[in-house]
């Protein structure tokens, strides 16, 4: 009969813990994701995630980065080359229905403080900052991208926030791209007044 082992090997403990942390996010939000959480609920010994994750910093970095990722994933389906305003409107409703859709996702990507010195982190968001620059130099070639990208991020980044508090009806799907589409196209049609 085989003896049973002493000490349990995980196959994929990072993926372990990365699943176990955003299970704890959707139930608990970011109060309740700690390593000794994460352990438990990854049914590994508390000491496991240190392998991989140095702190909660680390850990909270590494699922940012995933929700960077999927974030620049949903906004591609949404249009996967903007080149109008209203393409672009597009992309931005994407960004708030994300949001909306994975509030704690969205609060940890923004509201936690992250590891600066994580290279996934930094990779990610990097990734997200160069796609906004990307669309809006091509939906407004000879403006300014950097100044553009960050005002269009501000606005749209601004307007998830304020629909995620319920500063702003987010009663129906309809009234949150409505709202969305409406405060691009005003920043655009005021922009081209000038």
């Amino acid at each position: 009969m085989p003896q049973a082992s002493s000490s349990y090997h995980h196959g994929d403990l990072r993926a372990a813990c990365l699943r176990a942390a955003r299970d704890l996010l959707e139930e608990d939000g970011s109060a309740g994701l700690s390593l000794r959480a994460v352990a438990r609920r990854a049914g590994v010994s508390a000491t496991a995630p240190y392998r991989h994750y140095a702190d909660r910093d680390a850990l909270v970095s590494a699922v940012a980065a995933e929700g960077y990722r999927e974030l620049a994933e949903h906004l591609a389906a949404a249009h996967p080359s903007p080149k109008t305003p209203d393409e672009l409107a597009s992309v931005a409703v994407a960004y708030v229905r994300f949001a909306l859709d994975r509030p704690a996702m969205f609060r940890v990507m923004f509201a936690e403080p992250c590891d600066p010195n994580s290279e996934e982190r930094v990779a990610a968001t990097a990734a997200i900052s160069g796609y906004v620059r990307g669309i809006v130099h091509a939906t407004f070639p000879g403006s300014d991208p950097d100044a553009l990208s960050t005002t269009v991020w501000a606005l749209v980044h601004g307007l998830a926030f304020l629909h995620l508090d319920g500063k702003l009806d987010s009663s129906t799907p309809e009234a949150v791209d409505a709202q969305v589409r409406a405060a691009v196209q005003a920043l655009f049609s005021v922009s081209a007044a000038r």
